[in-house]
C-alpha cells in the first residue's frame, strides 16, 4: 500500500515536470518566432546590426582603418599645402629677383621689356592664386578633416565601449544559465538515485518501517530539490533567451548601426573634402586662366619693328655722315712742307715747342682754364644723374628729346599748380562771401605759396624752352657739310684745322695771331656746343701770345722732355676749340693719348703738324674713342 502511494506521487511529479517542460518549450518557440520576425523586418534594410551581428571584432578593425585613411588624407593635404606655399614663395622670389633695376627703367620703352615686365606681373598674380589655394585648403579642408577625425574617434570609442558592456552582460547571463543547468543536472540525478533507493528499501522486508520512511523522506527531498533546480534552470534559460534576443536583436545592432553611421559619415566626409579641395582649385582656375591670357597678350604685344624704331629714336645723334675724303696730289703741294710722319717713326725723347716750355704748372693752368670756361659761370648746372642742365653733353637728337620731355614734365606741373591755385582762389572767395564756412586768411598762406611755386615752374619752363630753341638752332648749323677733314698724304694722316687749311703758311699765320680764350658754350660739337675758333696749350704752336710772361720773348725754342703716349684715339665728332688749352680735331682724326681723363671730362692728346712739330691740348673725352697700349 505504501509503495503504491509512493509510486503515485512519483507519477504525479513526473507529469508536473512534463507540463513545465512543455510550457518552457512553448515560450522558447514564441521567443524564436519573435526573433525571426524582427530579423525578417530588418532584412528590408541592410544594416551592420542584422547582417554582421557576429562580426564585432572585424567591425572594430574596419572602422579604425577607415579613420586612419581619413588621417592619411589629412596628412596628404598638409604636404600639398606645404608644397603650394613653397611654390608660391619661390615664384614671389623669382619675380622679385627679375624685377627691372632702377638703372634699367629707361629700357622699359621697348615692347620686349614691357612684355617681360607684364609677364612678371602675371607670374606674381599666379603666385598669389597659389597662396589662396594653400590658405583655403588649410583653413577649410584640413581643419574640417581634423575635426571630423577627432569626432569619429570619440564616437567609435564610445560605441565600442557600449558593445563591450553589452557583451559582458550577455556573458554573465550565459554563465548564470550554465550554473543553473549544472545544478539542475546534479539535482535530477540525485532525485533519481533517491527514488531508486526508496524502491529497494520498500521491497526489502528486512528493513523496519522507520528505515523505509527515512528513504522516502530522502526521496521526497531530492525530488523537491530537483524540481527547484529545474525551475531555476528554466528561469535562467528564459532570462538568457530574452537577453540574448534583446542583445542580438536590439542592443548590439544599435551599436553596430552607430558604427555603420560613423563609417558612412567618414566616407561621406572624404568624398566632400575631395570635392571641396577640387572646388578650391577650380575657384582660382578662371583667374589663373586670365593670368595665362595676360602672358600670351604680353608676348603678342612684342613688336620688333617698333623696338627697332625706338632704338633709332634713342641713339640717333642727328649728325650727317662724313663726305668723301678728297684726293691730294703731292706733286702739286709745296715741296718745302714735309709730309706728316707716322707715329711709330717719331722720336719720343725730345720735343721742340715754339712759345715756351710746357711745364706742369702751365698744364694745370690749361686744364683749369678749360674747366672754368665751361663750369665756372654755372657750377650747379648738373642734374641729379650727372648730366648738364641743358643736356648739351648729349648728341643733338638726344638733347632735344630730353629737353622736350623736361618741357612736357614742367608743363604738366604748371597745369597742376595752376589748378591748385584756381581752387584756392575759389575757396578764398567762398570764405570771404560766407565766413561761417571758414576763415579766408587760412587760405591766404597756401595761395601765396602756390603763386610762388607757379612762378618758379614758369621760370624753369621758359629756361628749358630757351635751351630747346638753342638746340634747334645748333641742329640747323650741324646739318651743313663738314669743313674739317683728315687728309691723306703719302699714306699718313694730316689734321686740318677748323678753317679748312693744312698749309704751313696758314699755320704760321695762326701762330702770329693771338687766339681768343673764349667760352666753350657755343660749339657745333655733339656734346658741349663749342665755338668755331681754336686754341691749344701754351707754347704748342696754337697757344695764346698772352701766355708768355712780360719781358720775355714771344718766340723761342726749348727742349723739353716729351711724355710717352698712353695709346691712340679716334675722333668720333668734330671739335672746334675756343678755350685756352683745348685743341681742335676733325671727325675720324687719329691722335695720341698722353694723359687720361682725370674725372673732369677732358683727355689730353697731341698730334704732329707740318711746321712746329707737335700740337698738344685737351679734347672732350666723350668725343673720342680711345685704344690704350697694353
Amino acid at each position: 500500500m505504501l509503495v503504491a502511494v509512493c509510486v503515485c506521487d512519483c507519477v504525479r511529479s513526473s507529469w508536473q515536470t512534463d507540463q513545465a517542460k512543455a510550457a518552457q518549450q512553448q515560450k522558447l518557440a514564441e521567443s524564436e518566432s519573435a526573433a525571426a520576425a524582427a530579423a525578417s523586418s530588418s532584412n528590408n534594410k541592410m544594416s551592420w546590426g542584422t547582417e554582421l551581428w557576429d562580426q564585432y571584432d572585424n567591425l572594430s578593425i574596419h572602422t579604425n582603418k577607415g579613420i586612419e585613411v581619413l588621417d592619411k588624407y589629412a596628412n596628404f593635404l598638409r604636404d600639398r599645402v606645404a608644397i603650394e606655399t613653397e611654390y608660391a614663395g619661390k615664384l614671389r622670389r623669382l619675380v622679385k629677383n627679375y624685377q627691372p633695376k632702377k638703372k634699367e627703367e629707361e629700357d622699359n620703352e621697348f615692347t620686349s621689356r614691357q612684355a617681360f615686365r607684364n609677364l612678371l606681373k602675371e607670374v606674381g598674380d599666379l603666385a598669389g592664386q597659389r597662396e589662396v589655394v594653400s590658405e583655403t585648403l588649410q583653413t577649410q579642408i584640413i581643419h574640417g578633416v581634423t575635426v571630423l577625425s577627432k569626432t569619429l574617434r570619440e564616437d567609435r570609442k564610445k560605441c565600442l565601449t557600449d558593445g563591450t558592456m553589452l557583451q559582458q552582460t550577455l556573458n554573465a547571463q550565459l554563465s548564470a544559465l550554465e550554473r543553473a543547468k549544472r545544478n539542475y543536472d546534479k539535482a535530477y540525478r540525485d532525485s533519481e538515485k533517491a527514488v531508486e533507493n526508496y524502491k529497494k528499501a520498500d521491497m526489502d522486508l528486512n528493513l523496519s518501517r522507520a528505515e523505509v520512511e527515512r528513504y522516502k523522506n530522502i526521496m521526497t527531498s531530492k525530488i523537491q530539490q530537483s524540481d527547484d533546480a529545474k525551475n531555476e534552470y528554466a528561469n535562467q534559460l528564459q532570462k538568457t533567451n530574452n537577453l540574448q534576443q534583446q542583445h542580438y536583436g536590439i542592443l548590439l545592432p544599435a551599436v553596430f548601426n552607430r558604427l555603420q553611421e560613423l563609417d558612412e559619415k567618414r566616407t561621406r566626409g572624404i568624398r566632400e573634402f575631395i570635392i571641396g579641395a577640387a572646388d578650391v582649385e577650380s575657384s582660382v582656375a578662371p583667374i589663373i586662366a586670365r593670368c595665362m591670357e595676360g602672358i600670351v597678350k604680353a608676348g603678342e604685344s612684342i613688336n620688333e619693328k617698333e623696338d627697332s624704331l625706338k632704338v633709332i629714336e634713342r641713339y640717333q645723334s642727328g649728325f650727317t655722315p662724313p663726305t668723301d675724303i678728297p684726293f691730294e696730289d703731292l706733286s702739286k703741294m709745296d715741296p718745302s712742307v714735309a709730309p706728316q710722319s707716322n707715329y711709330s717713326s717719331v722720336p719720343y725723347n725730345h720735343l721742340t715747342i715754339k712759345g715756351g716750355t710746357l711745364t706742369a704748372a702751365k698744364l694745370k693752368k690749361a686744364r683749369g682754364g678749360i674747366l672754368n670756361s665751361i663750369f665756372g659761370s654755372n657750377k650747379n648746372s648738373l642734374t641729379a644723374d650727372g648730366q648738364k642742365e641743358d643736356f648739351s653733353d648729349l648728341p643733338p637728337n638726344q638733347q632735344r628729346k630730353k629737353l622736350q620731355a623736361k618741357i612736357a614734365e614742367l608743363q604738366h606741373k604748371v597745369d597742376q599748380e595752376t589748378n591748385t591755385r584756381d581752387g584756392l582762389m575759389k575757396m578764398k572767395i567762398v570764405y570771404e562771401a560766407n565766413s561761417s564756412l571758414g576763415n579766408p586768411m587760412t587760405v591766404e598762406g597756401q595761395l601765396n605759396e602756390s603763386e610762388h611755386e607757379l612762378d618758379k615752374l614758369k621760370m624753369s619752363l621758359k629756361k628749358y624752352q630757351g635751351f630747346l630753341d638753342k638746340a634747334n638752332q645748333l641742329q640747323v648749323a650741324n646739318n651743313s657739310p663738314q669743313s674739317n677733314r683728315n687728309q691723306l698724304q703719302n699714306g699718313h694722316r694730316t689734321s686740318r684745322h677748323s678753317n679748312g687749311s693744312a698749309s704751313a703758311d696758314d699755320h704760321h699765320d695762326a701762330d702770329d695771331q693771338p687766339d681768343d680764350a673764349g667760352s666753350l658754350s657755343s660749339s657745333a660739337s655733339p656734346e658741349s656746343g663749342l665755338g668755331t675758333s681754336h686754341t691749344s696749350l701754351p707754347g704748342s704752336g696754337q697757344g695764346s701770345a698772352n701766355e708768355n710772361p712780360i719781358g720775355e720773348e714771344t718766340s723761342y725754342e726749348a727742349e723739353v722732355e716729351m711724355l710717352q703716349p698712353l695709346g691712340t684715339c679716334r675722333a668720333l665728332y668734330p671739335f672746334e676749340a675756343t678755350s685756352e688749352g683745348s685743341i681742335p680735331m676733325s671727325e675720324g682724326e687719329e691722335l695720341q693719348v698722353i694723359e687720361n681723363d682725370q674725372g673732369d671730362g677732358w683727355t689730353r692728346v697731341r698730334r704732329a703738324n707740318n711746321t712746329n712739330g707737335w700740337d698738344e691740348g685737351f679734347v672732350p673725352t666723350s668725343y673720342i674713342e680711345c685704344t690704350l697700349f697694353a
